[in-house]
């Protein structure tokens, strides 16, 4: 029987030969992640359960990235416990202030995903590994419990929809703007527990990170997972950060899929999500009119160097509009440091933004840049639900590294292309 990329993997981690959609199986995993906020309570259901020690100390990543450095007494007690957990169990993948990143792209720039493996993790954007042609998706707390103590996880085998990238970007388009178009043209529930495949001449207009922004909203369209067919970039990519083996797996010529879309990278502009939903993508053309107080870049979709570099190269030598925060945080320290030496850093504090340690910070309404009653974000993150960012008459529009820079200059949604004229 033919498989799709997803149930191929499915089934090499099941011992089985073949799999098909809605069969329920038990897959032995490659990795198990964790943060501040979701690990405390899978803790407490391994102690719960009456497990001791973890199935393998190698093969699990605890990361304190959404309230560390801690922003009050709960955030410090919630990290301050897993701490002691990956103590206790020598966790050799735990990752804390000064060292740790925005989980998401961590766990890459560490080499520890490969293609062909499964992870799971307590966090809904755990789906980012496909881009490395893994089987990663997100969990709930008890279900990590389980997976730090046995190893195992079951799976309902999904079905899946094929995406088939033709044509190249053009100039201030970016993966970013690829999946906004995709989620506005299958909408939030368009991929429900379906497996999202990625395929095409078109992955070679596309870098890694760009993949790994897409897999990371794969979930905000419903799927269970979002997978890229690996190609020449990814290998390279997986090969500089590790030098264990893996296997890649391709989806059989004849596999099945519920539909079938064929997206023209070069026919895509840039694209705004607009409040409060992320399938509500307009063309940056609608939108000029829309003024903001504050622009966010950053997060685990678009956090890394290439996009700080792409917002750098948009704002180098000019300032901020007059009553607009800009909020800078790179993803990782090394990102971090990477910026520093390229004048990145310096750029957006000379153009009077803020540069922030690696957090995931006020994307999920955390910390370092809440929202105000009916002020308005261009952020790049992932979510722009009700009160997602600070209050509830907030608003927020998800957008580019590029179209977040450009707004942050202008004050309003604007066209990074329109400052080129």
């Amino acid at each position: 029987m033919a498989m799709t990329m997803t149930q191929k993997i499915l089934a090499n981690k099941a011992g089985l030969e073949k799999v098909e959609a809605g069969q329920l199986i038990k897959v032995k995993l490659s990795l198990v992640l964790g943060n501040d906020i979701t690990s405390p309570v899978a803790i407490n259901e391994f102690t719960k359960a009456g497990f001791t020690e973890v199935f393998d100390k190698d093969k699990i990543a605890l990361v304190m990235d959404h309230f560390v450095p801690n922003k009050d007494i709960k955030a410090a007690q919630q990290a301050k416990q897993c701490r002691n957990f990956a103590t206790e169990q020598g966790i050799t993948h735990f990752y804390d202030a000064g060292d740790m990143g925005i989980e998401h792209a961590l766990l890459p720039e560490k080499g520890l995903v490969a293609p062909g493996e499964v992870v799971i993790g307590a966090d809904s954007h755990t789906c980012t590994y496909g881009a490395l042609g893994a089987f990663s998706t997100g969990v709930g707390s008890t279900d990590m419990a389980a997976g730090m103590a046995t190893g195992e996880a079951w799976f309902k085998v999904p079905s899946a929809i094929k995406f088939n990238l033709i044509g190249k970007l053009n100039k201030y388009v970016s993966g970013k703007d690829v999946i906004l178009h995709i989620i506005g043209k299958i909408g939030v529930d368009g991929a429900l527990y379906k497996s999202m495949e990625f395929s095409g001449e078109g992955l070679s207009s596309l870098s890694v990170d760009d993949r790994l922004c897409m897999a990371n909203m794969a979930i905000e369209a419903g799927a269970k997972n979002g997978i890229f067919e690996v190609d020449e970039q990814t290998i390279n990519y997986v090969k500089e950060r590790t030098d264990r083996e893996f296997t890649v797996f391709s989806a059989d010529a004849d596999a099945q899929y519920d539909a079938v879309y064929d997206i023209d990278l070069s026919k895509i502009e840039p694209t705004v999500a607009c409040p409060h939903l992320p399938e509500n993508t307009k063309p940056i053309g609608q939108l000029s009119t829309i003024k903001i107080d504050q622009a966010v870049i950053g997060s685990c979709t678009n956090g890394r160097l290439s996009d700080l570099a792409a917002a750098a190269e948009i704002i180098k030598g000019k300032h901020i509009a007059k009553g607009v925060r800009c909020i800078v945080i790179p993803a990782t320290q090394k990102i971090y440091k990477e910026a520093m030496k390229l004048g990145y850093l310096e750029t957006f504090i000379d153009a009077g933004c803020v540069v922030s340690t690696p957090t995931c910070g006020p994307c999920l309404g955390g910390y370092m840049g809440i929202l105000a009653e009916d002020e308005v974000a261009i952020a790049t993150t992932n979510r722009n639900f009700v009160g997602r960012m600070g209050h509830v008459s907030s608003k927020i529009y998800l957008a580019s590294p590029t179209v977040a820079a450009a707004s942050a200059l202008t004050g309003y949604i604007t066209n990074p292309n329109e400052l080129d004229k």
